[in-house]
């Protein structure tokens, strides 16, 4: 099928089927997780700035679409009107929007990860609409294209990527959210071999007032883990509850489903029994790496509309643009998006390179992008926090820029701060992602397949060391690579001496838990912002990129007082005496900055959104 946004990029031959490989790499490249103990190159990573032709002719695209069907009807979209939502995806599906990682001999675009993360990220602007495309394209097509067998696949993916199916996806229940593998909903065989009889109950279903096809998590007979089943609303034995009334994402449907006898094939068995819980994590990883994308989408123009209202706002006879506090707010906007968005497409890469690799390696496609994104599940979890704090953190703002209009519902800061706050429960709490972000590293240095305790003991022999005084050839980056390399080591310091002294408690120590996982976020975060300057100004110069160094250093050296904060709080929670001391020493010299000016620097970097009237960086 010649979809619209195909047609529209085969205008131009040169990049017609072009496929972004920018940054292949063999199996030499870091896993998932490993950044805490490896160092990275700025050649060896991905950044916005490389975007080619093709890959921005689709954004464009996605910013079309938004411009012309979706910004100019919020309201009526907030308000559920009849049939709105279904006629947005079915044009979304004419031009392509809904196939873009579909293969295409199923109708799809067949782009690669990193293709889909970016028309996720530019959608992501589109409020309750972005929800809706994101279920679909997300987590109610990608169980059947990763886990279906051929015939389901060729059945559902190409009425799923055209848009003449709308997906929804069943896992969380009344009695079971984070914990999903304690649902209720049954299956069991029907007396002539031939159905699964469903019952049972799902909540918070996206789409599920409109959506013709459910993937619906249920345990067959007294199985111990889910299996997973294609449902269609044609089969009948489906009820739903009437629309959610929600904080915010109004125009989203989210209702609640319920299965009464609902006969469906044996053949819609998704994968094997009993391995629905494992699908439902995979998709989730998947899940969450897209909603850091699309936060981050949001973010851009939540700050394009305060800079411009900040420039039309008139106070004591001068554009509120002019004042100091206003333009320290629009800089930290701005700062905290540029990091995160390094971060959410250093790992989009990573996630590309990894299925590359894997499908080099002689494994089928299917299964290669979900070891792919099983890889770096670490860095999902990562990503989807910062993504959707940061998130919060710019609507916040824009509420406060526009002052007295922000409360008012007339204004775009309402609906925006409403919007942006289920993205910190979406796919995961983010206290349930903090924790899972320690969990699987830990879990992956028992196994062998991460050396923490290595790196961790090098660390805590260091402490007892002589503090090295030397200094080495200064260069543009070299502070900050040293800041860096302490913060891994901050990280090290503490969450070794958290598994020496806490052991099998450690798990029951959540405090501890959420202060680990956000040095780990900061670290990672300011590794891959570090990352993405260096390799600009590889590319264009250090006199192109200013406002970009600016924007790196204020981030770094915030940061550090961040991860200084939370590695204290954990020390001071279970160690005490002289290892105390030496602990808090440690933590002091691994987070340590130089002075730096971060007040002109965000007058720079403010001077610059303001000049353009818009994010531009």
């Amino acid at each position: 099928m010649i979809n619209g946004l195909k047609s529209l990029l085969c205008k131009h031959p040169d990049t017609c089927y072009l496929i972004p490989d920018t940054n292949f790499k063999n199996m030499t490249a870091l896993k998932g997780g490993e950044f805490l103990i490896k160092e990275t190159e700025a050649k060896d990573v991905f950044i916005p700035e490389e975007w080619n032709e093709e890959q921005q002719m689709i954004a464009q695209t996605c910013t079309d679409f938004l411009s012309q069907n979706v910004w100019n009807n919020l309201d009526r979209i907030d308000a559920q009107e009849e049939g709105l939502m279904v006629d947005l995806l079915n044009k979304a599906g004419e031009l392509g929007l809904l196939g873009i990682s579909v293969p295409e001999e199923y109708g799809g675009f067949g782009k690669d990860f990193t293709t889909s993360m970016l028309a996720t990220e530019v959608l992501g602007a589109g409020h309750s609409f972005a929800v809706a495309i994101s279920a679909h394209t997300g987590i109610g097509t990608l169980p059947i294209l990763y886990y279906g067998n051929a015939e389901q696949k060729a059945k559902y993916i190409p009425k799923l990527a055209s848009g003449e199916w709308k997906a929804a996806y069943c896992l969380t229940e009344p009695s079971s959210g984070s914990d999903a593998n304690s649902g209720k909903t049954n299956a069991k065989l029907s007396a002539d071999g031939k159905h699964y009889i469903l019952n049972g109950q799902k909540m918070w279903i996206t789409n599920g007032g409109f959506a013709d096809i459910y993937t619906v998590f249920a345990k067959i007979d007294d199985d111990e883990n889910l299996s997973a089943f294609i449902v269609e609303k044609s089969f009948g034995g489906i009820t739903l509850n009437p629309e959610e009334h929600k904080m915010g994402i109004k125009g989203s449907s989210t209702r609640q489903v319920f299965f009464n006898d609902c006969k469906v094939p044996v053949e819609n068995l998704l994968s094997d029994r009993q391995n629905g819980f494992k699908i439902a994590v995979n998709i989730l990883n998947l899940g969450r790496i897209k909603l850091a994308g699309a936060a981050i989408g949001g973010s851009k123009e939540t700050i394009s509309k305060s800079v411009q209202y900040a420039n039309e706002r008139q106070q004591f006879g001068r554009s509120i643009s002019k004042y100091g506090a206003i333009r320290y707010k629009l800089a930290e906007q701005a700062i905290r998006v540029y990091a995160g968005e390094a971060a959410i497409y250093r790992a989009s890469q990573n996630v590309e390179d990894a299925t590359k690799a894997l499908i080099a390696g002689g494994m089928d496609e299917a299964k290669a992008k979900l070891k792919g994104v099983e890889q770096f599940a670490v860095e999902a979890a990562i990503v989807k926090v910062h993504g959707s704090e940061v998130l919060d953190y710019v609507v916040d703002e824009g509420v406060q820029i526009y002052g007295g209009m922000g409360y008012s519902a007339e204004a775009p800061m309402d609906r925006a701060y409403r919007d942006a706050r289920i993205n910190r429960i979406f796919e995961g709490t983010n206290e349930i992602n903090r924790m899972l972000t320690v969990d699987m590293m830990l879990k992956r240095a028992m196994k062998g397949e991460l050396d923490l305790m290595g790196p961790a003991q090098a660390v805590a022999a260091e402490l007892m060391a002589i503090p090295d005084f030397s200094s080495e050839e200064e260069t543009l980056f070299s502070k900050e690579k040293k800041y860096v390399k302490g913060f891994k080591k901050s990280v090290l310091m503490v969450a070794g001496a958290a598994v020496q002294k806490l052991m099998m408690q450690l798990a029951k120590e959540q405090e501890v838990l959420m202060n680990v996982a956000d040095m780990i976020i900061e670290t990672y975060v300011c590794e891959s912002v570090l990352l993405r300057v260096e390799k600009l100004v590889a590319m264009k110069g250090e006199a192109a990129c200013k406002e970009q160094l600016d924007m790196m250093r204020v981030y770094i050296n915030d940061a550090a007082d961040r991860i200084h904060k939370s590695g204290k709080e954990a020390i001071n929670s279970f160690v005490s005496g002289d290892e105390q001391r030496a602990m808090l020493m440690g933590m002091k010299r691994f987070t340590k900055t130089e002075p730096f000016n971060s007040t002109e620097a965000r007058r720079n970097i403010s001077a610059k959104l303001i000049a353009e009237n818009k994010y531009c960086f």
